[in-house]
């Protein structure tokens, strides 16, 4: 399998197979949000776009970053959004990292949206379709924040069937800057726990997939046994 790791700045083209990873935290946030009943996420492009679509349809859920805001339901955190019941829900999300990666691959072919607590799945979708390119968008500081490039290189490991320990990687995303910011209260709208509820490697069972759906891009959760 030929991989290659890019921010989001660098996608001068559509690739075929895209694996968009936020680790800290839209796509921990969105496996979460399916854990807890989430029927689908709509990737929203702003935050008036968000707004939008939760006023056209009342009942979904719009989480954004940041503080509480008016008209969002939640915030872009595990640790707080790990109670809600979602069953059923909707989720409009607005981040200001990982819902711009997966915006900016809507055409490609397949996109899957990653971070840890989803990474074995991510990898086994992808040896299941015999993917032999994958383009990894590393969506946090323009490509540099090493928690995503820890966590799209773990992926990476396990699609080529090499298989590889989690402790070094997940060692990495603890001692990266968004680690230390969510840890610190630099950023707003934060857990105590959202750190390590983002390192929690494999928890979740399922894949991240992103299509089109009409003019939206929509994630569902997508089930991969464990035999493939």
């Amino acid at each position: 399998m030929e991989t290659r790791f890019v921010g989001i700045p660098e996608l001068v083209e559509t690739p075929s197979v895209a694996v968009v990873v936020d680790v800290m935290r839209a796509f921990t946030v969105a496996a979460w949000a399916f854990a807890q009943g989430a029927q689908k996420i709509v990737l929203a492009r702003s935050t008036d776009e968000a707004l939008a679509l939760k006023a056209r349809h009342p009942d979904r859920v719009a989480l954004k970053d940041g503080p509480p805001a008016p008209g969002f339901d939640l915030v872009n955190s595990p640790g707080l959004l790990r109670r809600a019941d979602l069953t059923g829900r909707t989720v409009v999300q607005k981040t200001t990292a990982g819902t711009v990666g997966a915006l900016a691959v809507k055409d490609a072919s397949l996109v899957l949206c990653a971070g840890f607590v989803v990474a074995e799945a991510t990898a086994r979708l992808l040896r299941q379709r015999a993917v032999e390119r994958v383009t990894f968008v590393v969506t946090g500081e323009d490509g540099r924040a090493d928690e995503d490039l820890a966590c799209a290189q773990y992926i990476a490991a396990g699609a080529t069937g090499a298989g590889t320990d989690a402790a070094g990687f997940l060692r990495r995303a603890a001692a990266s800057r968004a680690a230390t910011e969510l840890a610190e209260g630099v950023r707003q709208g934060v857990h105590p726990d959202d750190v390590a509820l983002c390192l929690e490697v494999d928890r979740f069972p399922f894949a991240m997939v992103a299509a089109r759906e009409g003019s939206l891009m929509v994630v569902r959760p997508w089930a991969v046994p464990r035999s493939q």
